[in-house]
């Protein structure tokens, strides 16, 4: 039996088009919302029509200490402006020891916010930075 750490605590290691941009220690927004519309039939009192008229995709935040491989989130973000194209994206949830635990491919990602570090001489803190990614769905996934 592994011990409680190995199973549950992950970090996430994320590649745009197979090139990876590192290690991130905490991702938000992987999710999705079946878009409905209501419709009430006249003479029917009993309840309300819910309609599915389409999936809307959360966006998917990234946060990590800086680190070398903050360059190449640069690169990659800096470029949007100038039409970057929409990639696939691929995050995998890793144990401690580097085992796969999930993977999740976005379609059509894009990045749309990056913030960086609060830069205070006065505090001694670990600085990190946060990029955010629009998607058009995911590809596929999988739980180990």
């Amino acid at each position: 039996m592994s011990d409680w750490s190995d199973d549950y605590a992950v970090y996430f290691v994320v590649s745009i088009d197979d090139e990876s941009l590192g290690a991130f220690d905490s991702c938000e927004g992987l999710g999705a919302e079946v878009v409905v519309e209501e419709r009430a039939e006249g003479g029917n009192n009993g309840w309300v029509w819910q309609l599915p008229t389409g999936v809307r995709y959360s966006n998917v935040r990234l946060s990590r200490p800086v680190t070398p491989d903050s360059a190449k989130l640069a690169r990659w973000f800096t470029g949007a402006p100038g039409g970057v194209r929409r990639a696939t994206a691929v995050i995998e949830a890793r144990s401690a020891s580097g085992a796969v635990v999930a993977r999740w491919a976005l379609r059509d990602v894009l990045p749309v916010r990056w913030s960086g570090p609060r830069l205070d001489p006065g505090r001694a803190a670990v600085i990190t930075e946060t990029v955010e990614l629009a998607h058009h769905g995911f590809i596929g996934s999988w739980a180990g």
